[in-house]
């Protein structure tokens, strides 16, 4: 599943912000599970809008509520950006309340699936610094720490070391605006096409380290990177210093864990021992519908995170 369809899935019940019954009766009548208890994991996993909504229902905030009476401490919402204030608000409060983080929302002014800041052109850059400034006043409203961006595509009529340099000053530009706030935009290396100018690990920590700012890091998600490079636990720690963010998904198929051929379990315990404390993103669709597929997630997330 590409970023663009988690984010068009989720606007398109952003108008269900709305409380709605307790979440004690949507799931009073399902049998006590060992693996199921509400204790909090070892790891900081995050779940989406949509995850638990046979529990919970259509409402996110009630979903939120479900999600914390699991155990999970954050939650990701790509498409926050593009809510209305008022329900960006009511998220933010919500998670307050909760004691919950907010992972990573997506820095998008319409340019990320396109060819854009490798270009060089004044307009794609005005427009990436005109979405970082929105995203701040975003970022209040729900305690944000962590913004997506993503450069878009390559310029094919460009040698490589231009569009490097091209995404260099804008990502600077970026950290410019976010750094004053404590805010991190943290670049994803994705594999869902290969028009992508980020590809592999190892170019967005070229760009990091070019950038020089603590406000522009990598977001490194484990099922794009076991698709484009694997070599994952080597990879993470070349890399490491860089890394600020985490998301999940396994391979094949981009559903919750055991359900492909990442070993998650030893990924998570490597991740723990070097004393990763930040979100883990749950980026990633159920591997089965209704009710029974949602507590398959979580059984998942039981098993992978009892690694000590």
């Amino acid at each position: 599943m590409k970023r663009s369809e988690f984010i068009r899935n989720s606007l398109l019940t952003a108008g269900a912000i709305t409380t709605g019954a307790g979440i004690t009766n949507a799931f009073a009548t399902e049998k006590p599970n060992a693996a199921f208890s509400d204790k909090t994991f070892n790891l900081d996993y995050a779940p989406h809008q949509g995850m638990f909504q046979n529990h919970a229902g259509k409402s996110f905030l009630d979903q939120i509520r479900f999600m914390y009476d699991k155990g999970f401490r954050s939650i990701e919402d790509n498409g926050y950006l593009g809510r209305p204030v008022e329900e960006q608000e009511k998220i933010g409060n919500l998670l307050a309340k909760l004691g919950m983080r907010m992972g990573v929302f997506v820095v998008d002014g319409g340019d990320n699936w396109k060819t854009s800041l490798t270009t060089g052109k004044k307009e794609f850059k005005d427009k990436f610094i005109e979405t970082c400034k929105k995203s701040v006043e975003a970022a209040k409203r729900c305690n944000a720490k962590w913004l997506t961006v993503v450069p878009g595509f390559y310029e094919r009529n460009l040698p490589y070391g231009n569009q490097f340099a091209n995404v260099i000053d804008a990502m600077r530009a970026g950290a410019e605006i976010f750094e004053p706030h404590g805010l991190i935009m943290v670049l994803e290396t994705l594999s869902d096409t290969p028009e992508l100018f980020l590809q592999k690990t190892n170019e967005t920590y070229a760009v990091c380290k070019a950038v020089k700012s603590p406000s522009c890091k990598i977001l490194y998600d484990i099922y794009h990177m076991q698709r484009t490079e694997g070599d994952l636990i080597k990879t993470i720690d070349r890399c490491w210093d860089e890394i600020a963010y985490i998301q999940i998904g396994d391979n094949p198929g981009r559903k919750e864990p055991t359900t492909g051929e990442i070993n998650y379990k030893n990924l998570f315990k490597h991740l723990y021992n070097k004393g990763y404390k930040g979100v883990m993103g749950m980026e990633h669709g159920n591997s089965k519908g209704g009710k029974e597929g949602e507590l398959a997630v979580i059984s998942a997330y039981r098993a992978e995170d009892n690694f000590l």
